[in-house]
């Protein structure tokens, strides 16, 4: 039985000092060097004043702005997480009918089967800060008749704030909704 117990007591003691000392500090080093705003993550401002971070997501509730992903957890980055109900959980399908029926009644325009699943279900973090081009587009009818600009300049917006996948392969095209409505703000 000694024979097991120190080895095994080593391998622990080194397991500790690699998994709970070494790797997060090498991350945080290369973070400090590396990433932007060193690791503190992208501050978004907007006439001087702090107006949100660029990988947490926000709440749009005007017409005037593009609306991002629902939240299950009201955006609320130290409760990340989602709804944890299943797509036959007869409240999960009550909510998603609720946000659908309010995106059509905001987006008369569209068609019901064009509303984009992102639009109307949350993420599985509740933070996500991105929705694809094309939740982008659709909304774009009710923005530039609430901001009376034509719908051409909202595209060509929606076209300059599209971030290609990762390596152009990995991942879908994205839009960050928080940089696209702070643009949409500049534009005025």
């Amino acid at each position: 039985m000694k024979n097991h117990i120190l080895p095994a007591i080593k391998l622990t003691l080194a397991c500790i000092i690699v998994f709970a000392v070494i790797y997060p500090l090498s991350i945080w080093g290369i973070a400090l060097i590396a990433a932007p705003n060193h690791g503190e993550g992208e501050v978004l401002t907007q006439k001087g004043r702090v107006v949100g971070y660029a990988l947490i997501g926000q709440s749009f509730t005007q017409a005037k702005y593009f609306n991002g992903r629902p939240s299950a957890v009201g955006y609320n980055a130290a409760g990340s997480g989602g709804s944890n109900k299943g797509p036959t959980n007869p409240d999960y399908l009550a909510s998603v009918k609720f946000a659908i029926d309010t995106f059509m009644l905001n987006n008369p325009s569209i068609k019901k089967e064009d509303v984009p699943v992102e639009l109307v279900t949350a993420s599985g973090s509740g933070l996500d800060p991105d929705i694809s081009p094309k939740a982008a587009l659709v909304q774009v009818p009710r923005i530039a008749k609430a901001r009376n600009m034509s719908e051409d300049k909202l595209k060509e917006l929606i076209k300059q704030h599209t971030e290609s996948p990762l390596l152009g392969f990995m991942g879908p095209s994205k839009i960050n909704v928080l940089k696209l409505n702070i643009s949409l703000d500049n534009l005025n």
